[in-house]
């Protein structure tokens, strides 16, 4: 009778024990399902693209959901100035004095005044330009896709703009699956973005091993399983939408410029002195208008007498304005349209009065704020040298991380000649000693210039000096002083420097030691000025530009025509 009681009483526990099991394994099957089941929470589209107002507008360009918002100004999407300036065509330049759009064609400057329709108007007749209620300048997008390269197409539900301006090849794929969803996030409970479906075409942005990153045709941008894709194929370079090319004046043979520094009336006077053993140059470039303040009063230098010698001796003459007075802000009078003008109308009397051939721009050491201006100054500028065939050159330094503010390819849109002044590598109050262009120098400056700008528009600038570097031993301080090529040999001769050739920087250079300092010389020669020109002869440039008349030797004339020939 007891065996029979244990039994039943064992069975109970058994059941239990079962059913713990069961619940177990449902527990666990439960949870794997609900670990790999896709989730279905849909993120909200107006807080996805940061849209916080009814009437903002969400701006994608080139696979990024931009921080700036647009505006829906009577069901029209506008984006602000600043937007429309720096990321798609600084040919709309808000003009500070005449509180206007000015926007640059290759035919003319058209005026575009806030409200007003009788220049630009919108596909429903609207202003081009309008003023928010805070003051912010709005620009319509329907009017800037007429006058810049890029695919543009706006759509409602949440307000958006999708803009494309890249030229190059894209990574593309098409939906396999049947359906499919983007999220945000690369992984299956992240939030859905939009549904996609078998044919449709994503632009691949990156990929992962799971997950590639994409961008729909509507602007979303997210993650979807690679595998609900095809093979990722390329895109055929897009194809200019708007054609806005600038004519220009340029030269059937290689450009071969000197710059002449005329700092007086006396200066013009020695030209036949100072060309008397030049060769092969066929522009001369006198250093003649000085900027004195920001109303753009200039000082003119400019002879006739000085042009009709140059023409005697078949050179053109493209007289140099600089902004080297400290009491002229490039910033501040630039903005001015005013100033601009009185700049250039004294640029263009001149050029009359004298009968120079062109002009050769050296504006220096600018600052950011100053490049949406000087941009403006070089369009109104050329628009003006063009009516009367006149070249106009633009001298920039040697393109660094930190001057890339500059926007070298947007000035060349406008002018005929970029030229590279390929010296300064080491200047006066350079931390160290070191070349004032050494080879691999001016080739890394020229590769940068080439990147955004024709060949046939850049000119490189060689130097004619070097300097003597001074390193006093015990003393952090280094000095230096400015040689021509004839004063560099001298000195080195008379210090009794060793010379060598140090084939990495394609310059020979002279050291000598003392008791008390280190001298060194990285010599600007014969030899560099070659290396140099092997250099603007590969790469097919324009043409060679030398600074600075009279600190050459008359043997480098030669060898540099040898080049260009």
């Amino acid at each position: 009778m007891q065996k029979k009681k244990r039994k039943k009483s064992v069975l109970p526990v058994l059941i239990t024990i079962g059913l713990i099991l069961l619940i177990s394994i449902c527990g666990v099957i439960s949870f794997l399902m609900e670990r790999y089941r896709p989730g279905t929470e849909r993120m909200d589209c107006a807080e996805y693209f940061g849209l916080t107002g009814e009437d903002q507008v969400a701006l994608i360009q080139n696979g990024t959901v931009r921080e700036e918002k647009g505006l829906l100004i009577g069901g029209e999407p506008y984006g602000t100035y600043e937007y429309v300036e720096s990321c798609l065509n600084s040919c709309f330049y808000w003009d500070r004095d005449t509180q206007q759009i000015l926007l640059t064609t290759p035919e003319e400057i058209k005026q575009l005044i806030p409200g007003d329709t009788s220049v630009c108007a919108t596909p429903r007749g609207q202003a081009a330009v309008q003023i928010g209620e805070d003051g912010t300048i709005y620009l319509s997008l329907d009017v800037v896709k007429e006058y810049t390269d890029m695919e543009y197409a706006f759509y409602n539900e949440p307000a958006r703009v999708v803009i494309d301006t890249r030229r190059e090849q894209t990574t593309q794929a098409e939906v396999s699956a049947q359906e499919s969803q983007v999220r945000y996030r690369g992984g299956i409970k992240s939030e859905i973005l939009t549904d996609v479906y078998a044919g449709d075409t994503l632009t691949i942005l990156d990929e992962m091993d799971e997950w590639s990153k994409v961008e729909t045709t509507d602007g979303y941008i997210g993650y979807i399983k690679r595998e609900d894709l095809s093979e990722t194929f390329l895109t055929e370079k897009r194809e200019a939408s708007v054609m806005m090319e600038f004519s220009r004046i340029t030269r059937d043979h290689k450009i071969n410029l000197v710059w002449h520094q005329t700092t007086s009336a006396a200066a013009n006077a020695a030209f036949a002195e100072m060309t008397a053993n030049m060769s092969g140059v066929n522009v001369i470039s006198p250093t003649w208008f000085s900027v004195t303040d920001n109303s753009g009063i200039l000082i003119d230098r400019s002879s006739a007498e000085y042009v009709s010698q140059a023409h005697a001796a078949g050179l053109e003459v493209w007289g140099l304005i600089e902004n080297f007075d400290p009491n002229f802000d490039s910033s501040e009078a630039l903005a001015s349209s005013a100033v601009r003008a009185n700049v250039i109308s004294q640029l263009m009397a001149a050029a009359e009065s004298c009968g120079m051939d062109g002009i050769n721009v050296d504006f220096e050491n600018l600052k950011e704020t100053a490049i949406p201006h000087f941009l403006q100054f070089l369009r109104e500028l050329t628009m003006e040298a063009h009516k009367r065939n006149l070249v106009v050159s633009v001298d920039t330094p040697v393109p660094q991380s930190y001057t890339e503010y500059y926007d070298r390819a947007e000035q060349a849109k406008y002018v005929d000649y970029m030229i590279m002044m390929g010296y300064d590598e080491h200047y006066a109050g350079s931390e160290e000693a070191g070349s004032v262009a050494s080879l691999p120098f001016v080739q890394a400056g020229i590769e940068e210039m080439l990147d955004g700008i024709p060949k046939e528009q850049v000119i490189c600038g060689i130097p004619f000096y070097t300097r003597v570097w001074i390193e006093t031993f015990g003393q952090n301080a280094i000095t230096s002083e400015v040689l021509g090529m004839d004063g560099a040999s001298q000195y080195a001769e008379q210090a009794g420097m060793a010379i060598n050739w140090d084939g990495s920087l394609g310059q020979n250079v002279a050291i000598s030691e003392t008791e008390q300092a280190r001298y060194t010389i990285w010599m600007e020669d014969e030899d560099s000025i070659a290396e140099k020109m092997k250099l603007i002869m590969q790469y097919d440039l324009a043409g060679v530009a030398e600074w600075k008349l009279g600190f050459e030797r008359a043997d480098v004339w030669e060898i540099i025509a040898g080049y260009l020939k």
